[in-house]
C-alpha cells in the first residue's frame, strides 16, 4: 500500500514539471516574440520649425474715459421754464439745453437800462457844460461814476440770465435727462451727463519695470467684448511722471479714434502695447506640444535607419523643450529645437519614443498667426 502511494507522488511530480517545462518554454517564446515586435508605424501630420519674427508687445487690461466728460449742472436756483435737449442726441458746444425762469431778471434790467440811458443822458450834458465851466469837476465825476454803476448793473443783471440759460459747455453725446419742466432746481443739482465720445482715452497699468520702454506715440491696439472680431488702434498721449507707490505700476494714457462712438466711457478693454523692438523666435504649432507638471515635449520626425545603416523609413524623438509666448495658432519655443527640424504637429499624444511613423499633411489644419473664428 505504501508502495502504491510512494508511486503516484513520484508520477504526480513528474506530471507537474513536465507542465511546468512546457509552460516556461511558452513564456520565453512570447518573450521572444515581444522582444522582436515592432509597432506600426502612425499616419501624423507634420510641420516645420520656423523661425520668425514676432513684434514685442505687452499685454494689460484699460479703462475707457471721455476725452472730455461732465455733469451738466444748474449754477442757480430757478424753475425749469424750457427743456431744449433730448435725452441721448449729440449737441453743439454752446447749444441751449435748458432754460430756467427770468422773468424777474428781464424786468430788472429793462428797470436797469432805463437808469443807465438817463445816467448817459446826464453823463453827455456834463461833458457839454463842463468846458464851460458851467458845472464843477466833481460834478462831472459824479456824472461819469453813475454811469458806470449803471452800466455794471446791466452787466450783473444779464449775467444772471445768463447763469440761468444753462448751454452746452463742449460739442458731444447727452446721457439720461435728470430734470423736469416746471422743477424747481437748486444750485448744483445734476441736469444731464454730456461726453464727448469722438477720440476716447484709455487709461491703463504697467509694471515700473517696463518703464524704460514707454514712450508717447507707441501703438497701442485694444479688443473689447462689446466689439466682437474688432481691433481699435491708437497711440499713447500721456505717461504719468509718478509711479504708484502701494502698487508700483505706473499709469499710462493712450488716444483711440471712435468714430462711430461704440467705445464708452466706463468700459474695460483688452490692450496690446506694440514696442518698437521686434523678436527673433522659433515657432511651432500649439497642437504639437505634450503639456506635463514636470516638462513640456514636442516629437521630432527623423530619418530611422536599419542594421546595415540605410534608411528605413521614419521614426519619432521625443524632445523636451522650453516654451515661450503663445500667439494665435503658434507658440514660440526658447530651447530644446533648431530652426528647420520637423515635427509631429498633430495627434503627438498617441506616440512613444521611437515609434514609426508615417506623415501624410493631406488633412492637416493651416495655422495661423492671427486665425479668425468661422462664422456661424
Amino acid at each position: 500500500m505504501k508502495k502504491a502511494i510512494i508511486l503516484s507522488i513520484i508520477g504526480l511530480i513528474i506530471v507537474v514539471g513536465v507542465l511546468a517545462g512546457i509552460k516556461a518554454l511558452q513564456i520565453r517564446a512570447m518573450m521572444a516574440q515581444g522582444a522582436k515586435f515592432v509597432m506600426p508605424p502612425e499616419i501624423v501630420t507634420s510641420a516645420p520649425v520656423q523661425s520668425d519674427t514676432w513684434e514685442s508687445t505687452l499685454s494689460a487690461v484699460g479703462t475707457l474715459e471721455a476725452v472730455q466728460g461732465v455733469v451738466v449742472t444748474a449754477e442757480m436756483t430757478g424753475k425749469v421754464e424750457h427743456i431744449a435737449f433730448e435725452a441721448g442726441k449729440r449737441v453743439a458746444a454752446g447749444d441751449l439745453l435748458v432754460q430756467q425762469d427770468v422773468s424777474v431778471e428781464k424786468a430788472q434790467l429793462k428797470a436797469a437800462e432805463a437808469m443807465a440811458e438817463l445816467a448817459r443822458i446826464n453823463f453827455e450834458r456834463s461833458k457839454t457844460l463842463l468846458p464851460e465851466h458851467s458845472i464843477s469837476q466833481s460834478d462831472y465825476d459824479n456824472a461819469l461814476a453813475k454811469l458806470t454803476e449803471a452800466q455794471s448793473q446791466i452787466d450783473n443783471i444779464q449775467a444772471l440770465i445768463a447763469k440761468k440759460t444753462i448751454r452746452a459747455p463742449f460739442a458731444g453725446r447727452l446721457g439720461i435727462r435728470q430734470i423736469n419742466l416746471g422743477q424747481v432746481i437748486n444750485d448744483g443739482q445734476a441736469i444731464v451727463s454730456l461726453q464727448s465720445l469722438g477720440p476716447i482715452f484709455v487709461n491703463f497699468l504697467l509694471p515700473q519695470q517696463q518703464l524704460a520702454k514707454l514712450r508717447n506715440g507707441l501703438k497701442v491696439r485694444l479688443r473689447s467684448d462689446a466689439l466682437p472680431g474688432q481691433t481699435l488702434n491708437g497711440e499713447i498721449t500721456a505717461i504719468d511722471p509718478k509711479v504708484d507707490a502701494a502698487t508700483r505700476n505706473i499709469r499710462v494714457q493712450a488716444l483711440v479714434p471712435n468714430p462711430k462712438e461704440q467705445l464708452r466711457g466706463g468700459m474695460f478693454v483688452n490692450l496690446t502695447l506694440v514696442l518698437p523692438q521686434a523678436e527673433q523666435v522659433l515657432t511651432i504649432p500649439a497642437t504639437a506640444v505634450l503639456y506635463a507638471p514636470y516638462s513640456d515635449s514636442v516629437f521630432v520626425i527623423e530619418e530611422k535607419k536599419n542594421a546595415a545603416g540605410k534608411p528605413a523609413g521614419k521614426a519619432v524623438r521625443q524632445q523636451f523643450v522650453t516654451l515661450g509666448e503663445k500667439r494665435g495658432d503658434f507658440i514660440s519655443v526658447k530651447s530644446g529645437l533648431k530652426a528647420g527640424e520637423s515635427i509631429v504637429s498633430t495627434g503627438a499624444f498617441k506616440l512613444r519614443n521611437g515609434q514609426g511613423v508615417i506623415v501624410d499633411n493631406k488633412l492637416a489644419p493651416e495655422f495661423k498667426l492671427a486665425p479668425q473664428p468661422a462664422e456661424g
